[in-house]
């Protein structure tokens, strides 16, 4: 049974001990570790820096450069631990792993990956999507597992046929550190669709089975899918292989306890507390997720709407946009580099602080200006392609304070675009908790992602370490589980939040209406977007 009294713990001997739970996620521009004390407690972070790369037509990531930086990531935590108390970090009382949802990871018997990992930003499943979600009677997103599966069935690639293993980049991560091949039920949720019992859906198969054909000679899809786990189920233990990939120094000891693997969307809702029906996270980074937990299932046909699950098993709503933050994150850097230039080299983070800062200074409808942030394609926009643009014309205002503000909307438009059709398909949230590395500058985002959704939004204290303590608190929720406890992840979650600082802001009524107005400029500027994409 974990700690949870509220006299205080010694984190150096907390950490000695292995009293703690490590957190890990991979995300788009960023893997992160969180390690979390028993009630939460941040105790140490570590990072490393990466992005994905545009390879013969796929975006992507090298499997040597997920370990590599999994590892850098694991000591910089270690340096961030050992700076902070003391301590090494030599075990912990579990171990959790998250990443980016969907994508295409296939490997053979041998377990050699058999084609480059073709990750969620890709819109190349369009054929397939459109005839599986025919064929099942609910939306398939491009970015599903299964739609790149049965697209390169479609397109006859020669490595379908020697498939044994179909899996994301979480189950993957967990499955060299562990050698169990599970997933948990909400990244398997974005493989595939469930049934209400939290399996692979038995119909749904047998439809895959006869659209596939003879073309998937050798194997059966529920054969090479993982095993499906909720939350606090046993999924394995670190291997000692698996220790000596996560810290190649040897001093992360094998045997760790470790938790099914799970989906950026769902350490989203774990990391805002939003587990129970008619709560949702809003999660704003590289691309922007809003997820909201349904009070019943919801089978739909809207293309803007992806139905997935929590870590247990109840559904839940997605508006996924495939481009977020990456454009602001470009201006910013940009910005620095002027600054460098000029004898003011500035701390990116602090950079991006004071831009944001600006945003608020601009005119609510952000002076005219316009901009897209469509780095890669956006299927909520019916964009198979996207390219970056700014525009303004003779008469709008072009300052510093509307540009950062216009550049801030244009990360949100689609996520409200898509929003407006889960309400329409009578998806109701109490309430929307928001997390990500655009939190780190709280106040600004909160106050803008407010008027966006024209919605109170709450932020709490631990906003900016996202994903990655989430699935910490997921470790944590497996420890309490193998010690004898069975209560629901959203008490568990309620107790950990107790005592945490959350702050809401609700949307005033001049940004709302200023909101309001650049997005109606947005969409009769599309066709701007659109031929950008075409003539370059």
């Amino acid at each position: 049974m974990l700690n949870h009294q509220t006299q205080p713990v010694d984190p150096a001997q907390a950490i000695a001990a292995g009293d703690t739970a490590l957190g890990i996620e991979l995300g788009s521009t960023r893997v992160k570790a969180v390690l979390a004390g028993p009630s939460g407690q941040v105790w140490g972070i570590g990072a490393a820096e990466w992005d994905n790369q545009l390879v013969d037509g796929y975006w992507t990531y090298p499997l040597e450069l997920v370990w590599d930086r999994l590892a850098a990531c694991q000591a910089d935590l270690a340096q961030d631990v050992a700076g902070r108390w003391g301590q090494a970090v030599t075990t912990v009382g579990a171990i959790g792993v998250s990443a980016m949802m969907h994508g295409y990871l296939v490997f053979d018997r041998q377990g050699r990956q058999l084609v480059g990992f073709r990750t969620w930003r890709n819109t190349t499943a369009a054929r397939a999507a459109a005839q599986l979600s025919a064929a099942f009677g609910r939306h398939i997103p491009q970015r599903w597992s299964v739609a790149h599966l049965y697209q390169a069935i479609l397109d006859g690639e020669d490595h379908v046929p020697q498939i044994d293993c179909l899996t994301t980049l979480a189950g993957h991560v967990h499955q060299r550190l562990t050698g169990r091949r599970v997933l948990g039920m909400g990244d398997a949720s974005g493989m595939f669709p469930l049934d209400l019992r939290g399996a692979w859906d038995q119909g749904c198969l047998r439809r895959f089975a006869e659209l596939a054909g003879p073309a998937r000679p050798g194997w059966e899809l529920a054969d090479i899918l993982p095993q499906v786990l909720p939350a606090g189920a046993p999924a394995g233990r670190l291997t000692a292989e698996g220790a000596a990939w996560l810290d190649p120094t040897g001093g992360l000891q094998p045997g760790i306890e470790c938790c099914p693997p799970e989906g950026d969307a769902q350490t989203g809702l774990v990391a805002t507390n939003a587990t129970a029906p008619r709560t949702g996270s809003l999660s704003i980074g590289t691309s922007i997720f809003a997820t909201a937990v349904l009070e019943r299932e919801l089978v739909t046909t809207d293309e803007a709407i992806d139905v997935v699950v929590t870590p247990q098993g109840h559904p839940a709503a997605m508006a996924h946009c495939n481009n977020g933050a990456s454009e602001l994150n470009a201006w910013c850097r940009l910005f620095a580099q002027f600054a460098a230039a000029g004898g003011a080299d500035q701390d990116q983070d602090k950079v991006f602080a004071i831009l944001l800062g600006q945003a608020l200074e601009g005119a609510p409808d952000g002076g005219g200006l316009m901009a897209f942030n469509y780095l890669s394609g956006e299927p909520l926009a019916g964009l198979a392609e996207g390219r970056p643009v700014f525009l303004r014309t003779p008469g709008s205002r072009f300052e510093l304070a509307d540009f950062m503000r216009v550049q801030v909307y244009a990360a949100l438009a689609t996520l409200r675009l898509g929003l407006d059709r889960m309400a329409a398909e009578g998806v109701e949230i109490d309430r929307w908790t928001a997390q990500g590395g655009l939190f780190r500058t709280a106040d600004v985002a909160q106050r803008l992602v407010a008027a966006a959704l024209d919605r109170p939004v709450a932020v709490a204290r631990a906003a900016g370490e996202g994903g990655a303590w989430g699935m910490a608190l997921l470790a944590q929720y497996r420890r309490l589980a193998a010690g004898g406890d069975d209560q629901a992840l959203a008490d568990f979650l309620d107790r950990v939040f107790a005592s945490r600082e959350v702050v809401t802001v609700a949307p005033q009524a001049a940004d709302v209406a200023g909101f309001a107005s650049f997005l109606e400029r947005h969409g009769r500027a599309l066709p701007v977007e659109r031929a950008a994409v075409e003539h370059t």
